[in-house]
């Protein structure tokens, strides 16, 4: 049996981890804000974060595509800056796959914030640790849980993407053709064993993902502030 082309993969790999490393940055402000914050806005936030969970992901990639096309608020200003266009780019995909796993990101670091509580942060704002200084070593070594469960799943979320990708970066190998895309597109050739061979990488990568995460969580058990 011939392998198929490892270019798809390779290039769902780069997506996953870009992805996964600018949403542990956003993630980590905004999780931290949800997790403090009072406001009356906070339930439109959390509502807002959590939508890819619910949102068919051709709808959320659709409202992506016009956001990004070149008559597009975001697509006209990328335009205007690089001189290209951010759609059907590896750079339009990056963004449209950070939206989408935005949830999977934030919510294991809030839930562990949570659960935390303030009481660290108070106690080294009291030894005159600036907040940031105090966050980097009081809090986040507390929250590594969260980080690893966050890591994880956006990176394997990323890693499974189809609708999202197709609708904004449609299916140019070597720029946008994920390995999800690649599966679709051997089956809708017959290539059976081909698409086999990939969905059975996939889910074998997925069923260890979530034992990770489960073995993650009994390992080190949440603090209480």
């Amino acid at each position: 049996m011939e392998l198929p082309d490892a270019g798809p993969l390779w290039l769902s790999l780069r997506l996953a981890a870009v992805t996964t490393l600018i949403l542990l940055v956003l993630g980590t402000a905004l999780a931290w804000w949800l997790a403090g914050t009072r406001s009356r806005l906070k339930p439109l936030v959390e509502a807002v974060t959590a939508l890819p969970l619910v949102l068919p992901p051709t709808v959320l990639g659709f409202y992506l595509l016009v956001m990004m096309s070149p008559n597009g608020p975001l697509g006209r200003l990328w335009l205007d800056a690089t001189g290209s266009t951010l759609t059907f780019s590896f750079a339009g995909i990056v963004i449209g796959s950070v939206f989408y796993s935005l949830p999977f990101a934030v919510q294991p670091l809030q839930a562990t914030f949570e659960t935390i509580g303030r009481g660290p942060m108070e106690a080294a704002a009291m030894l005159r640790a600036s907040p940031f200084d105090a966050f980097l070593s009081v809090m986040s070594p507390m929250a590594l849980r969260g980080y690893l469960t966050a890591a994880v799943l956006t990176f394997a979320h990323t890693i499974g993407e189809f609708g999202v990708v197709l609708m904004v970066g449609g299916s140019i190998p070597g720029r946008t053709k994920v390995i999800s895309i690649a599966i679709y597109e051997h089956v809708e050739t017959i290539d059976y064993a081909a698409a086999h061979l990939l969905s059975a990488g996939l889910l074998v990568f997925s069923f260890l993902v979530l034992v990770f995460v489960y073995g993650v969580n009994r390992r080190f058990p949440g603090h209480r502030g």
